[in-house]
């Protein structure tokens, strides 16, 4: 199995619980690793042979940006579904952060691993 990886994805969005939170967009991060086969592309040089890390990064920004969302829970397990669907991923491990939630620390998120990581 190989990995194609997105890092520190920043997309703005309403997220949060608290009134305050749903007046104005926040920044998230996403870290996104996919699983895929990149033997075919390698030999190939083309990218319809590989997963295309921007039209993924892309289309998160696009779903992402336009939505609004109350918990990062729900936010990650909607991305996660999307790519796996729309990018035919059979397994992604997805890190998402929302950085300003609490003062005290640097980021606060959640990590989900989602599908059967193949051999």
């Amino acid at each position: 199995m190989d990995i194609v990886y997105i890092r520190a994805l920043q997309i703005e969005t309403v997220i949060g619980i608290y009134d305050w939170e749903r007046r104005a967009k926040q920044q998230v991060l996403l870290d996104l690793e996919m699983a895929t086969d990149i033997r075919r592309a390698a030999a190939s040089e083309n990218v319809a042979d590989t997963l295309d890390y921007a039209a993924i990064s892309q289309r998160l920004n696009e779903f992402v940006g336009s939505g609004s969302f109350l918990l990062i829970e729900t936010l990650a397990e909607q991305c996660a579904a999307l790519v796996m669907r729309e990018f035919n991923v059979p397994w992604l491990r997805l890190r998402l952060a929302k950085p300003t939630a609490v003062a005290a620390a640097r980021e606060v998120g959640v990590l989900i691993e989602r599908g059967e990581r193949p051999a």
